[in-house]
């Protein structure tokens, strides 16, 4: 029966390369007898009574983020995440437990049930482990380069939703390497990094004299990127009344630059990127619709390293294998390999990556390096010179902005706003700094 306690469901991938998906939907029954449904896919709903979660339940007895639940290839999977007044199978209380479908578990004074809601469906997996310079061996991330091996080859906007470090630009590099363009610019421009009153005249570029400062006619992003890509990063943080603006340009394939009477056209891919949720700002009205509906013609969601934790084996190999000299999995600390794949990473697969450059440099810090622990006084400027420039440089670079971005706050009292000012970039910029760094939210 296809409701029975006992039926299990599960993600089943065959040798050609497809998934079998059932379709699930996630019902809560609240004490009153409300109800409240969502379907479940490949991505874990969360639940809670956050207005942030994906099932918001009105429940005293509920915590902010309650439990997780995720379709997998062991089941559908059913995780407490440190609630209060726990997460119950029966009489059990559980950390982590399989739910079967038609099984009750009990969160607070709320009853949860996964239903069959239909036939299975067909998902098709990429026979690859790698998009460009992104690697993943598990079904979510499968799934999404097979997505973008279909979207690549044509000129359709894509949208790239997921957490930030995540490896959004690194797809959309992909992207633009498998494309028609490949061979034509490939132009990144973050859209929260400048204050809005310049964001406009970087986009669109200036004719001379256009405003203060202006002693030349200069070429927006859109132009440098003609033949190419553009990669609009935190398009969720464009100004409102830019929005408009760049939606006549992407429908009429042109624009005006700032102080200019007459309009050019332009010939660019366009990939847009961000870590909002954007389905919720239109329902806000702080991103337009029609804005988000052009630019999600392919939307994607990039899975956060929490949701694909066996591919970090794999990850944790190939920047071991970047380092200079070469390193293995043997040669990290005892019971390294573990404590990465129990970490939440907040931080993604950038985390890791510089969280492995750490054990590298200071393999007796243990657990503290995976927790970001700095290096001990007199040690990092010599041990820095046995990492890759990249690396090296990223490491420094995380420890100087995380020390310039405390004091700036420190000196104005925590309000954001005057913080940014100081540092000539946007508040937006300033909040993704301290969300990255697990600073706290002031002003």
């Amino acid at each position: 029966m296809p409701n029975s306690p006992n039926s299990h469901r599960t993600l089943t991938a065959s040798p050609e390369g497809a998934l079998e998906v059932p379709t699930l939907e996630v019902e809560v029954t609240l004490e009153g007898g409300a109800r409240v449904a969502a379907p479940l896919g490949l991505t874990p709903l969360v639940l809670g009574s956050s207005p942030s979660c994906d099932m918001v339940l009105s429940d005293a007895r509920v915590s902010r983020k309650h439990c997780e639940i995720a379709l997998t290839e062991r089941g559908v999977m059913l995780k407490d995440l440190g609630s209060k007044n726990g997460t119950q199978i029966g009489d059990v209380r559980v950390v982590e437990a399989q739910l079967a479908t038609g099984q009750v578990a009990t969160l607070g004074g709320s009853l949860l049930v996964v239903r069959e809601a239909g036939a299975p469906s067909i998902l098709p997996l990429s026979t690859s482990i790698r998009f460009g310079d992104v690697v993943g061996t598990s079904i979510p991330m499968r799934a999404l380069f097979a997505r973008l091996e279909r979207a690549a080859p044509t000129s359709e906007t894509i949208l790239l939703l997921g957490e930030s470090g995540t490896g959004k630009e690194l797809l959309a590099r992909g992207i633009h390497e498998a494309s028609p363009r490949k061979s034509g610019p490939f132009v990144v421009f973050d859209c929260g990094a400048l204050s809005p009153g310049l964001v406009e005249a970087e986009l669109f570029g200036h004719a001379k004299g256009a405003f203060t400062g202006a002693h030349a006619t200069r070429a927006g992003l859109l132009e440098q990127a003609e033949g190419g890509t553009l990669l609009l990063d935190e398009i969720g943080e464009l100004p409102l009344d830019l929005q408009p603006k760049l939606l006549r340009a992407l429908e009429s394939r042109q624009f005006r630059r700032l102080g200019s009477g007459g309009y050019k056209s332009f010939d660019a891919r366009v990939i847009a990127a961000t870590h909002r949720d954007l389905a919720r700002r239109v329902a806000d009205g702080s991103f337009r619709e029609d804005l988000y509906y052009r630019l999600a013609v392919v939307q994607v969601n990039v899975p956060p390293l929490r949701e694909r934790r066996e591919d970090i084996p794999l990850l944790v190999e190939r920047f071991l294998a970047g380092q200079s000299p070469r390193r293995t999995l043997g040669e990290l600390p005892p019971g390294a390999l573990e404590m990465l794949r129990s970490h939440h990473w907040p931080g993604n697969v950038r985390e890791l990556r510089n969280t492995v450059a750490r054990l590298v440099l200071f393999p007796d810090l243990g657990e503290q390096a995976i927790l970001r622990a700095p290096a001990r006084e007199g040690e990092a400027p010599h041990s820095l010179t046995r990492l890759p420039l990249r690396e090296a440089r990223e490491l420094v670079v995380e420890q100087f902005e995380r020390t310039y971005l405390t004091e700036q706050l420190r000196e104005h009292g925590g309000n954001v706003a005057q913080a940014a000012e100081t540092m000539g970039v946007s508040r937006q910029l300033v909040y993704r700094l301290m969300e990255r760094f697990g600073l706290p939210r002031g002003n």
